[in-house]
């Protein structure tokens, strides 16, 4: 059996920094691995209202996947458990597919990102490190709550995007069941049930940020 490299401290710390630069600046096909489901989806012609409301739904996705992205991260700097952290980084991949997917929708609609993405990101690195730390059951507590949180999220965005848009509704509706099967398998790994007060806390923090990035 191949024997697994050990990274030094120097590796990692590139590693991460790589990952900080794919997240905030790539371009939207350097971070996908898996193809994007709105290809099979018809263009159709929006008017210039639908438009911008479609822009500023998918810019809220894809200012969640780059806190998901720096929470999994932070995560996985301090899980525990090599299993845990497996499972942290597999999560992360299927979710720099949603950042990948909503990017380029947004750049068809003829949009922009959120500006305060960087903002994002490091809070959400910092929690995730947080979380990391106090233990892997709790921090897997942690993603099974924010997948949850994300999942109610999109299934809302489900019924704000304009039925004509079919191509956001393909990568929405896929990005929900990646969203609850990330949840799944964060229970089944022993995810602990977070306190009412640390859920009403996530919910608070995500509405400041999808209010935010929908306009910003």
């Amino acid at each position: 059996m191949q024997k697994k490299r050990a990274y030094s401290w120097m590796d990692n710390l590139l590693i991460n920094i790589d990952q900080a630069v794919q997240t905030l600046v790539a371009s939207p096909t350097a971070t996908r691995e898996r193809p994007n489901p709105a290809d099979t989806c018809a263009e159709t012609k929006l008017s210039t209202e639908q438009s911008k409301h479609a822009a500023g739904l998918m810019r809220v996705n894809h200012a969640g996947e780059v806190c998901a992205q720096a929470l999994y991260q932070g995560q996985a700097l301090t899980a525990h458990n090599e299993h845990v952290r497996e499972e942290l980084v597999k999560a992360a991949k299927e979710e720099g597919d949603h950042l990948a997917w909503c990017s380029q929708r947004i750049t068809e609609l003829n949009s922009h990102t959120s500006y305060l993405n960087p903002l994002w990101y490091i809070g959400s690195l910092a929690i995730g490190a947080t979380a990391g730390l106090i233990g892997d059951r709790i921090s897997l507590g942690f993603l099974a709550e924010t997948e949850r949180q994300v999942e109610q999220h999109l299934t809302e965005h489900l019924h704000k995007l304009p039925l004509k848009d079919h191509k956001s509704r393909c990568i929405v509706e896929q990005m929900r069941q990646d969203e609850i099967g990330h949840a799944h398998t964060a229970m089944q790994a022993g995810a602990a049930e977070l306190p009412a007060p640390v859920k009403f806390a996530m919910t608070c923090m995500s509405k400041v940020m999808t209010v935010t990035a929908y306009w910003i």
